[in-house]
């Protein structure tokens, strides 16, 4: 069973999030945020395996919500959003989050991301991904690669291999595709990247694979 914390400060657009999630047999809504500080609260005291985020809420934006719970490692976080590209996305992902989604996704997609994010595959919608990684690439707030040239160097060059596809926004079968691998194995070159790396997420080492040109 897959535990969620729904944060969403519209009352109608929560409660029909909320009706959407129950449905699923093996999904759980454990609780509710109208704000960005409650769903951090909330997260702290409920431990859920996911939160889906409202990027724009009060008192403590979305984004700031994400950052926290990521840092603290208190759950997975998928955003939500109006719009495929707003800036706000960019920041969600810089702070952690495991993916995005758009408020008006169909009932049985957002199912299914739920249950992507909670089988550890943060690429959710690989074409609209691919584009959010070239885009954020491209034209979102520029900084430095948050690795140094040292902690690249502790890569394998298998695990290089994976960090490169995932920057491709590639979904784990299609990187066990790729390089002739089991899903598996692509999973556990995954996880030791991202913790050689000091990333809290594929989509953060997919745009750190953009931004280094890998």
């Amino acid at each position: 069973m897959t535990r969620v914390l729904v944060a969403e400060d519209q009352s109608a657009v929560r409660a029909g999030l909320v009706l959407i999630l129950n449905s699923a047999p093996d999904i759980e809504v454990v609780g509710e945020a109208t704000d960005g500080e409650r769903a951090v609260a909330l997260a702290r005291e409920l431990r859920p395996d996911l939160v889906l985020m409202d990027v724009q809420m009060p008192r403590l934006d979305g984004v700031s919500a994400t950052r926290t719970v990521v840092a603290e490692g208190l759950a997975d976080v998928l955003v939500l959003t109006t719009f495929d590209l707003d800036a706000y996305v960019f920041g969600a992902l810089r702070a952690g989050a495991a993916g995005f989604l758009l408020k008006n996704t169909e009932a049985k997609d957002l199912i299914e991301a739920v249950r992507t994010v909670a089988r550890g595959e943060g690429l959710i919608a690989p074409a609209v991904t691919r584009r959010l990684i070239a885009e954020f690439a491209a034209a979102g707030p520029r900084a430095e690669p948050a690795v140094a040239p040292a902690e690249l160097d502790e890569l394998t060059r298998r695990e290089r291999e994976v960090l490169s596809c995932l920057g491709e926004g590639l979904s784990n079968a299609e990187v066990a595709a790729r390089l002739d691998m089991a899903e598996a194995t692509v999973k556990t070159h995954v996880s030791r990247l991202l913790g050689k790396l000091g990333l809290r997420s594929r989509v953060q080492a997919a745009v750190l694979a953009q931004e280094l040109g890998l």
